[in-house]
């Protein structure tokens, strides 16, 4: 009878020990370093540090999971109201700590990330540049944050790109374009997010892919290249025309210029759900401008 009783007690005790360690790494995520982080349950208190990482927790319908963002996130609207946790350059350490998150999310260029997990925080780090990137990244915060639905989202915003694609016609094909990202001349790849939408929308990237994603590119490669349609941003146009060269360039001597606002750049820039309503602003780009 002891010995049965001692059996059970055993056997009682290991699926225990069993549960205790399938539940210690119940959730396990790799991020884009390569670095896996385990955590015993989904976490329910997050901030982030990257926009297009804020909206898509967010499109994936666990906004109220966020407890600190970025400067620089501000959708959707309910965001603007969490603690402000400085940015990607220069995170605010003492501030993302005391709001005791389960996991910090983060561009894998942002500064912090080490101080970070030295103080014991979880810390993914993802940083999505072409459009794939950004699929497997709402992937993997879909298993984060166990929301199995997450590919019908990206296949939603799939859509939505191929729609603004067709609403062109095939005369947009004979475009030649160059979209500058941020002050600087950084540019648009056609490696990246943005160059990859370019290429679906029928446009040609006057960036050779070689340059990579989002070179700085020198004012008289421009000229060179002479685009007949230019994309910019409202925070980057001032001085454009003064550049050397530029006045003669056909897309600014024939006004073929597109200036996005602050809110539509901040679309257009985003590896997240909003690409398919960047794709439509893009589109409407292509439409207004460069088929004149």
């Amino acid at each position: 009878m002891k010995h049965a009783w001692t059996r059970r007690w055993l056997c009682a005790l290991g699926a225990l020990l069993y549960a205790g360690a399938v539940n210690a790494a119940a959730l396990q995520v790799t991020d884009d370093r390569g670095v896996t982080v385990s955590l015993a349950q989904s976490p329910q208190r997050i901030v982030s540090l990257l926009p297009s990482l804020t909206e898509t927790v967010c499109e994936l319908g666990q906004c109220h999971r966020l407890v600190g963002v970025d400067r620089y996130s501000n959708h959707p609207a309910s965001v603007r109201k969490l603690p402000q946790t400085g940015g990607g350059i220069d995170p605010n350490i003492e501030a993302i700590v005391a709001l005791r998150p389960d996991v910090v999310l983060m561009a894998t260029s942002s500064r912090g990330v080490q101080r970070l997990e030295s103080l014991g925080l979880k810390v993914l780090a993802m940083e999505p540049k072409s459009s794939a990137d950004a699929q497997r990244v709402m992937g993997k915060l879909g298993q984060l944050l166990e929301v199995p639905d997450a590919d019908r989202i990206w296949r939603a915003i799939d859509a939505g790109v191929s729609a603004a694609a067709q609403s062109l016609p095939a005369s947009a094909r004979s475009l030649r374009v160059y979209y500058e990202v941020s002050t600087g001349g950084y540019a648009a790849g056609t490696r990246s997010f943005i160059g990859e939408m370019m290429a679906r929308l029928g446009v040609q990237n006057i960036v050779r892919p070689e340059l990579g994603p989002f070179p700085r590119i020198n004012p008289e490669y421009v000229v060179r290249e002479n685009p007949d349609l230019i994309m910019i941003g409202s925070r980057n146009v001032q001085g454009m025309e003064a550049r050397p060269g530029w006045r003669g360039m056909r897309a600014v001597r024939e006004q073929r210029v597109c200036v996005f606002t602050p809110e539509e750049s901040d679309v257009l820039v985003r590896p997240g759900p909003r690409m398919a309503e960047a794709a439509r602003i893009m589109a409407r780009c292509i439409a207004t401008q460069g088929l004149r």
